[in-house]
C-alpha cells in the first residue's frame, strides 16, 4: 500500500513539473530529461509512471482540468450564505477565466494544450470533456437563478452557458496577451452577466 501511495504522489509530481515546463518555456519544453529534473527524480521513474510522452502530457491535462473544475465548484460549495445567482454565477466565470495572479500559469499551460489539443486525439478528448462539464455547471447555474426567480424563464440555460464560457475562454487568452488588465477582464464578464438579466427583465 505505502508504495502504491509513493507512485500515485510521484505521477502528481511529474505532472506538476509538466505544468511548470510548459507555464515557463511552452510545450516544446517538455523533454524526459527536463521533466524528470524538475520533478526531482529519475528519467527511468518517469518512463515507470508514464509509458509515452502522450500519456505524461494525458496526465498533466487531466491533472489541470481536474483542478480547474474543482475550484469552481468549491468557489459554489463554499458560498457562505444563499447568494443571488448572479454573484454565483460572476464568481465562477471569474474562477474559469483564470484571471488571478495565482491562476496565471494554469492559464498559460491550459492555452498550450488547446493549441497542441489539434495535433492529439486524446488531448483533445480531455479538452471536448472539459468543456462539456464546465459548460453544464455554467447551465446549472442559470437554471437555479430561473428557481430562485432572478433570471426569467424565457433565457435558455444551453444557449447562454455556451456564450458565457466562451466569453471566459477568450478573456484568457486576452489577459495573457496584455490586450486587458484582469480587472478589465473581471469588469467584462460582470458587465456581460448585467446586460443578460436587463435584457432579460426588460421582455418582462
Amino acid at each position: 500500500m505505502p508504495r502504491q501511495v509513493d507512485y500515485e504522489d510521484r505521477r502528481r509530481r511529474i505532472a506538476e513539473a509538466v505544468c511548470t515546463l510548459i507555464a515557463r518555456s511552452g510545450m516544446e519544453a517538455v523533454s524526459l530529461r527536463d521533466v524528470a529534473a524538475q520533478a526531482d527524480v529519475s528519467m527511468g521513474a518517469v518512463q515507470r509512471c508514464f509509458r509515452t510522452k502522450e500519456d505524461m502530457l494525458l496526465f498533466a491535462l487531466e491533472h489541470v482540468s481536474q483542478h480547474v473544475s474543482e475550484r469552481a465548484n468549491q468557489r459554489i460549495a463554499t458560498a457562505s450564505a444563499p447568494q443571488a445567482a448572479s454573484t454565483l454565477l460572476s464568481h465562477t466565470l471569474a474562477e474559469l477565466a483564470l484571471l488571478d495572479e495565482e491562476s496565471k500559469t494554469q492559464a498559460h499551460v491550459w492555452l498550450a494544450f488547446v493549441a497542441h489539443a489539434p495535433a492529439s486525439e486524446k488531448l483533445g478528448a480531455v479538452l471536448h470533456d472539459t468543456y462539456a462539464k464546465l459548460h453544464d455547471l455554467i447551465a446549472w447555474l442559470i437554471r437555479y437563478g430561473q428557481d430562485t426567480q432572478e433570471i426569467p424563464q424565457r433565457l435558455d440555460p444551453t444557449r447562454e452557458a455556451h456564450t458565457l464560457l466562451a466569453l471566459a475562454d477568450g478573456l484568457t487568452v486576452h489577459v495573457l496577451a496584455g490586450h486587458h488588465s484582469p480587472e478589465m477582464a473581471l469588469a467584462i464578464l460582470q458587465r456581460h452577466i448585467d446586460h443578460l438579466l436587463q435584457r432579460a427583465s426588460s421582455h418582462g
